[in-house]
């Protein structure tokens, strides 16, 4: 196992892989990544899968198969990812089962095209996790305001979710409101608590790229003094909230039932800008029972040269506040960044979803 890894993993952090390709299963890479590099998960995404099957031929066999049988793109997209991330699932199973359901987890996406969409969202949901039939799948579904009464829904229906694209803390706390609720509707209809599990992703990069951009424009030397510690400082704070709400009487009353809290994930922790520390958002975000889906580029940094930081404590909650006073002092808008980090998540997932779809149809054609 990777020494650095392994210090990583002992202090409570849960590695996942933020990538998932047929050639990875077949040729055994994912395997190896789980016996060497202390990978004990695996997210998925639209881009993800487009560059898989543009770049392999492991896909052909099958994409033959779905031709022959008249699929069109979206059907064909639906049976190849369903199809890889339940043969992860299994390679993984080994992984859920000695984490008593923790880890092992692995994560597909619902169509993007959806995330406005509360009642397609949950139906969507509910024909993937049928689709991959494997305990140890997670569905994604965005935290937009429509995706968040999915969510509930989802949980509710004793469905496994990684709540992705959440950015702002408040919009954070409406994701544990909506976990919440939805073990609520799960207790009520009589499922076990305890098979449910989900992750909250909190998304690092994108935060410190859009403020830095901002602050990169004023002319005040406090700006570069600031610039890239909004994205750490902002997951440290939905860190403090997880505390908060995740002891309360309400939860505490749902733990007894079965229920497990849900877990932050890092998401997003490749750096965007060159000059910064290719493992700062690993190093910087240690927390018990947290998780870091890393890229693989990230991943490969940190075995090579990570280093473990101190863990997140009640200290830091206090000093990371000054960044965001700091941040409005300088008229940095957090609530305007936060709208569009949104807004542009929202339209780069419509774009990799276009992306995936027209990789799959020209396939299909060539078959």
């Amino acid at each position: 196992m990777s020494e650095n890894l392994t210090r990583l993993s002992e202090s409570g952090v849960s590695v996942w892989l933020d990538d998932l390709s047929r050639t990875r299963l077949e040729t055994g890479d994912l395997q190896e990544l789980v016996e060497t590099k202390n990978v004990v998960g695996v997210t998925t995404n639209p881009t993800i899968f487009a560059t898989a099957i543009a770049g392999s031929d492991s896909y052909d066999g099958a994409l033959r198969e779905l031709a022959a049988a008249g699929a069109d793109a979206e059907e064909a997209i639906e049976s190849l990812t369903t199809s890889d991330v339940a043969a992860a699932a299994r390679l993984l199973r080994p992984v859920y089962d000695a984490t008593d359901g923790a880890d092992g987890r692995v994560s597909i996406e619902v169509p993007p095209p959806l995330a406005r969409d509360t009642a397609g969202t949950a139906t969507a949901a509910k024909i993937m996790w049928e689709r991959v039939g494997e305990p140890n799948a997670m569905i994604k579904i965005p935290a937009t305001e429509e995706g968040l009464s999915a969510i509930a829904d989802t949980i509710g229906a004793g469905i496994s979710v990684n709540v992705t694209l959440v950015f702002s803390l408040t919009r954070y706390r409406h994701v544990v409101e909506a976990y919440l609720q939805g073990l609520e509707k799960a207790r009520a209809a009589g499922h076990d608590l305890s098979t449910i599990r989900s992750v909250a992703s909190i998304f690092v990069s994108r935060v410190d790229a859009e403020i830095d951009a901002r602050l990169g424009k004023l002319d005040d030397p406090a700006a570069a003094e600031l610039a890239g510690r909004a994205g750490i400082a902002n997951c440290i704070l939905a860190h403090e909230i997880h505390s908060q709400l995740f002891t309360s009487e309400r939860f505490r009353v749902l733990e007894l039932a079965g229920a497990r809290p849900q877990r932050l994930l890092w998401a997003s922790t490749g750096v965007k800008n060159p000059d910064y520390p290719d493992t700062m958002y690993v190093t910087g975000l240690v927390a018990p029972d947290t998780v870091n889906t890393m890229p693989e580029a990230t991943l490969r940094a940190f075995d090579d040269h990570g280093e473990v930081g101190a863990a997140i404590s009640p200290e830091d909650y206090r000093a990371v506040d000054e960044v965001f006073d700091q941040l409005a002092r300088l008229g940095i808008d957090y609530a305007d960044v936060m709208r569009v980090l949104e807004t542009e998540g929202l339209e780069k997932f419509d774009v990799s979803w276009s992306e995936l779809q027209n990789t799959v149809k020209r396939a299909l054609e060539r078959t």
